[in-house]
């Protein structure tokens, strides 16, 4: 058996191409992949309840360990029963180790071998993370899943090279210095009723990506992520990293592509044998009154929907769609009422979970390149 921590499993239940269907066994509950994993960053997803997410078929909830080190702190989490009690939410839980979010402090961090140092935007006080002290602080929030610290290169900014064409020597050097935080990592644990992931990264170099993940499985992890990805590469590069990666990965294991993405994004990264995603596209757009749909993009602030009285997606079984207009889900939007948003947020990640829904029926039936196709048909495609 591949897996490490007590308590999880994880069998391969049909294949179509790469592409392949599980039963990932956690404290928590089993999870049928591929998964999708809605964030849920403080703790909670915004505007949506733990009863809400399991209507609509959430499985897995993702949660930031820097946010919830900041505040509450973790000792809160701890004496409330962990996660899971503090939050009302008893499946599993992943963690995210903060280090992303960390580097998008770039003007305000400081990264060294021991750790990242930072200026917090709450209050201004220096923080530290260290490979150490991140698994520490996940122990205490009782997740199911860890995440260890990893070295993120910054995003590029405007006017600075795009991510796919920064110097091979930085991302070898992140990648390197990601490596030995992995080792320091598997050394801090101590509860072995969590996984811990490792994190591969190296950009989109075939070269960097296959080391990366050698060294991670050297190492030993319960799971292992794809980092780094989503800054601005082509869908072939995107692609050809993960499955360059997966070549060097042991089958056993759950594969997590990480901060991604688009409709299509999830598919191309099922055809490359991935498990877990997650994303905060579904919440954010939602928020801000664009829907998916099985038609294509919904503008729900388009004054074409102003006395529109179908439902924003007819194919659609979500609480939105079975209960409102898309004439009334925009006014409350355009209103800046609160239940907009949340209506418009349940309906996506419904989207998102009856995607990945769709594709696990498509790869036991041997047929999810059909439904990639369908999908890249009408994913950018504008609802008139």
């Amino acid at each position: 058996m591949h897996l490490l921590a007590q308590g999880f499993q994880l069998e391969i239940t049909a294949r179509d191409g790469a592409a392949r269907t599980t039963r990932f066994t956690t404290p928590h509950g089993v999870i049928e992949t591929p998964a999708f994993m809605s964030v849920a960053t403080y703790g909670a997803v915004r505007g949506v309840g733990a009863t809400d997410l399991a209507e609509i078929g959430a499985q897995i909830l993702l949660a930031n360990t820097y946010h919830l080190h900041e505040r509450p702190g973790e000792d809160v989490v701890a004496q409330q029963g962990g996660l899971h009690g503090f939050t009302g939410w008893r499946g599993p839980w992943l963690t995210d180790s903060g280090g992303y979010q960390v580097t998008s402090l770039a003007d305000r961090m400081q990264i060294d071998e021991e750790g990242v140092t930072f200026a917090s935007p709450l209050d201004g006080l220096r923080r530290r993370l260290t490979p150490e002290s991140v698994i520490v602080i996940q122990e205490a929030l009782g997740s199911d899943i860890a995440m260890m610290l990893d070295e993120c290169l910054a995003p590029p900014r405007a006017g600075q090279i795009p991510a796919d064409e920064q110097p091979e020597r930085h991302l070898e050097s992140a990648m390197q210095r990601t490596l030995r935080w992995a080792e320091r990592a598997r050394a801090a644990r101590s509860r072995r009723d969590q996984a811990v992931f490792a994190i591969i990264q190296g950009g989109v170099s075939p070269r960097l990506r296959r080391h990366s993940a050698q060294g991670s499985v050297a190492v030993g992890f319960d799971g292992y992520a794809h980092g780094g990805l989503g800054l601005g590469e082509s869908r072939e590069e995107r692609n050809e990293a993960v499955s360059v990666a997966h070549e060097a990965l042991p089958a056993e294991a759950p594969r997590y592509l990480m901060g991604l993405g688009r409709p299509l994004d999830l598919l191309d990264g099922v055809a490359c044998g991935v498990d877990l995603f997650d994303c905060v596209v579904p919440t954010r757009n939602g928020r801000h009154g664009l829907l998916f749909t099985s038609r294509g993009i919904l503008s729900i602030r388009n004054a074409r929907f102003r006395s529109d009285s179908e439902p924003p997606d007819p194919d659609c079984d979500c609480p939105t769609c079975r209960n409102y207009s898309r004439a009334y889900l925009r006014h409350l939007i355009k209103s800046g009422e609160s239940l907009g948003a949340r209506l418009a947020t349940l309906h996506n990640l419904r989207f998102y979970l009856s995607l990945l829904e769709r594709a696990r029926r498509a790869i036991t039936a041997g047929s999810f390149a059909t439904l990639r196709a369908e999908i890249a048909e009408i994913a950018e495609r504008r609802v008139q």
